[in-house]
C-alpha cells in the first residue's frame, strides 16, 4: 500500500516532466531561444551575481552584518518571501494555461486516484521549477560561500528550495484550478473570458513599463518580510557565519511550509475533484453562428463595392477563419514586447517623442501583412486541393488576402497615424507624409507578404501554447518579410536624416573590435546602399504579389 502511495505519484510526476523534455527538446527554436537567454540574459546577471555574493560573503566572515543600513535577516526575510510569492504566481499562471487542463482525462483520472493525479502534477512542477533555478542557486549560494569560507550556506540555500519550492507551487495549483475553474466552468465569468485575460494582461505588462511594478515589490518586499512568508528565509541564517537565527523562527518556518505544503494539496485535491468532473460552460452556438453570418454579410456588402465574388468570398473566409481562432495572431503581438521601453519613455517624459510615433505607424504597416497574408496557401489547410481546383485565380486569392488586410488595417492605420501626429512634435507636413505613407503601407504590407508566404509556406500546425495549436506562417516567411519592410524603411530613415556619415562611423569602429581586420568604411557607402534599396524595396510589393498569382496559378500538389 505505501509503496502504491509513492509511486504512482513518481511515475506520473516522470512522465510530465519527460513530455517536457520532449517538446523542449524537439524545437530547435525554442533551443536557440533558451542558449540565447541563458548567455546573453542570464550569463552576465550570474557572472554579477556571483563576484557580488562572492565580496559579500567576505564582508560578512569578516563580521559586517548589515547591507546599507538594512540588517541581513531582513534582506533575506524579504527576499525569501518574495520569491515564494513570485514562484507562487508563476505556478498559478501555468496551472491555469496548462497544468489543470489534463491531457487524454478520461484516460488519467480512470486509471489511478485523483490524489495521485494531484500530487503527481504538483511533483512535475516542483521538477520543472527544480530544472531551472537549481543550478543558478548553486553557483550563486556556492559564490557566498567561497567568500565566507565555509559550504553551509550552499547546504542551507538547498533546504530553503525544498521548503519554499514545494509550498509556492501546491498554493499556486489551488489558486490555479479555480481560476480555470472560473474561466471555463462559471457561464457568466466563462462567457467574457478572453477580455478579461486581456485586460489582466494589459494591467500586468503595463505596470512593468510604467514602473509600477518596482514600487510594488518594493513595497511587497517590506510588508511580506515581517509576516510569516518571511520566516523561511532565516533558515539561510544556520549557514552564515557571524549571525544568530532566531531558533524560534527556525521551527516555525519547517512546521509552517510543511503544514502549508500538506494543506494546499489536500485542498488541490478537493478543488481539482470540482473542477475535472465538472461541464464546461455552455455557448450558444447557434447565436454565434448567426452573429458571425451576419457580420460576414456585411463585409460581403462592403466589399461588394469594386471586387467580384471570388475576391470577396477570399477577404471575408481569411477574416472569419482568424476570428475562429485568433490563437493564430499571437505571433503578430510578438513585437509588443520590445514596446515596453517606448511606454515607459512616454511616462518619464510626459511627451510622445517623433520616433515614437514612427515607429507606431510601422507596426501598423508591418502587422497588416502578418494579419492575414503571409501563409496563403497554408492557411486554406485541408481545404487546398478544393480551392486549387476551383475556379479561383491567383489573381483573386491575391486580390483577396490584400482586401481583407487592408479592411482592417487602413482604419486602424488612420487613427493611429492621426493621432501620433497630433501628439508627437511632428510638423504639419511631417504628420501628412506619416499619414499617407501609414494608409499606403497598410495596403502594400500585405502584398508583399502574398508573395513572402507562398515561397515560405508551412502546412503543418505548431503549438502555440502547452494545449493550442495553429497554422502559422514558417518562421522564414517571418524573418523575411520583416527584413523585406525594414530595409527600405531603414534606407529612406538614412536618406532623410542625412545619416551616412554617423553611420559609417559606427560601421568603423564595429569593425575595428576585430582585431584583423583594419578597414574605414566610406562615407557615401550607405548613401549608396540607401539610393538602391529604396526603389527595390517600393517595388518589392508590387513585384511579390504578381509572384503570389503566378505561384497559386501554378501550385501542384505532392
Amino acid at each position: 500500500m505505501t509503496r502504491s502511495f509513492t509511486r504512482v505519484p513518481l511515475v506520473i510526476a516522470r512522465t510530465e516532466f519527460r513530455r517536457t523534455l520532449r517538446v523542449v527538446a524537439g524545437d530547435r527554436t525554442k533551443i536557440l531561444v533558451l542558449a540565447a537567454v541563458a548567455v546573453f540574459a542570464l550569463g552576465p546577471m550570474t557572472a554579477f551575481g556571483t563576484w557580488g555574493l562572492s565580496v559579500a560573503g567576505e564582508r560578512v566572515a569578516a563580521g559586517s552584518v548589515d547591507v546599507a543600513g538594512v540588517t541581513i535577516p531582513d534582506i533575506l526575510a524579504g527576499v525569501s518571501a518574495l520569491v515564494w510569492v513570485g514562484i507562487a504566481l508563476m505556478a498559478t499562471l501555468r496551472t491555469t494555461t496548462a497544468v489543470a487542463d489534463l491531457d487524454e482525462p478520461a484516460c488519467l483520472l480512470l486509471s489511478t486516484s485523483l490524489r495521485n493525479v494531484v500530487v503527481g502534477l504538483i511533483g512535475a512542477e516542483v521538477v520543472r521549477f527544480a530544472s531551472w533555478v537549481l543550478v543558478p542557486i548553486v553557483v550563486l549560494s556556492g559564490a557566498f560561500a567561497y567568500g565566507a569560507g565555509t559550504i553551509l550556506p550552499v547546504v542551507f540555500t538547498l533546504v530553503l528550495f525544498a521548503l519554499v519550492v514545494p509550498s509556492a507551487v501546491a498554493v499556486g495549483f489551488v489558486v490555479g484550478v479555480w481560476i480555470r475553474h472560473l474561466i471555463t466552468v462559471y457561464e457568466p465569468v466563462a462567457r467574457y473570458r478572453t477580455p478579461l485575460i486581456a485586460l489582466v494582461g494589459i494591467a500586468y505588462f503595463g505596470a512593468i513599463a510604467t514602473g509600477r511594478f518596482e514600487t510594488v515589490t518594493v513595497v511587497l518586499f517590506e510588508i511580506l518580510g515581517d509576516s510569516p512568508l518571511g520566516w523561511s528565509g532565516h533558515v539561510l541564517l544556520l549557514g552564515i557565519p557571524n549571525v544568530s537565527p532566531s531558533a524560534l523562527t527556525v521551527v516555525g518556518a519547517l512546521v509552517g511550509t510543511t503544514a502549508v505544503t500538506a494543506l494546499a494539496i489536500v485542498v488541490g485535491i478537493a478543488s481539482a475533484r470540482i473542477h475535472w468532473y465538472a461541464d464546461p460552460a455552455r455557448t450558444d452556438d447557434d447565436r454565434e453562428d448567426a452573429t458571425e453570418e451576419t457580420s460576414s454579410d456585411r463585409l460581403g456588402r462592403l466589399l461588394s463595392y469594386g471586387f467580384e465574388q471570388p475576391v470577396r468570398t477570399v477577404a471575408v473566409t481569411a477574416i472569419r477563419r482568424t476570428k475562429r481562432a485568433p490563437v493564430r495572431l499571437l505571433y503578430v503581438a510578438y513585437p509588443l514586447f520590445g514596446a515596453f521601453y517606448l511606454v515607459q519613455n512616454i511616462v518619464q517624459t510626459g511627451t510622445v517623442s517623433s520616433l515614437v510615433a514612427v515607429v507606431c505607424c510601422l507596426y501598423v504597416i508591418w502587422g497588416s501583412g502578418a494579419l492575414f497574408a503571409l501563409n496563403p496557401l497554408g492557411d486554406l489547410g485541408r481545404a487546398l486541393p478544393a480551392v486549387l481546383t476551383s475556379t479561383v485565380s491567383g489573381r483573386q486569392a491575391t486580390t483577396g488576402l490584400v482586401a481583407s488586410s487592408a479592411l482592417v488595417a487602413v482604419p486602424v492605420g488612420l487613427v493611429v497615424s492621426l493621432a501620433a501626429g497630433v501628439v508627437s512634435p511632428l510638423s504639419l507636413r511631417d504628420a501628412g507624409l506619416l499619414l499617407g505613407g501609414t494608409v499606403v503601407g497598410a495596403v502594400a504590407a500585405p502584398a508583399l507578404a502574398t508573395g513572402v508566404g507562398t515561397t515560405f509556406p508551412r502546412f503543418g500546425s505548431v503549438k502555440v501554447t502547452n494545449n493550442r495549436e495553429a497554422v502559422m506562417p514558417s518562421k522564414t516567411a517571418f524573418i523575411v518579410y520583416t527584413a523585406a519592410i525594414a530595409a527600405p524603411v531603414a534606407a529612406a530613415a538614412v536618406l532623410y536624416a542625412d545619416a551616412s556619415e554617423p553611420m559609417a562611423a559606427i560601421a568603423t569602429a564595429v569593425l575595428s573590435l576585430v582585431p584583423w581586420i583594419d578597414l574605414t568604411v566610406p562615407v557615401t557607402l550607405f548613401a549608396r546602399l540607401s539610393w538602391i534599396v529604396l526603389p527595390v524595396g517600393l517595388l518589392a510589393p508590387i513585384v511579390s504579389a504578381l509572384y503570389a498569382v503566378e505561384r497559386f496559378d501554378r501550385y501542384r500538389l505532392e
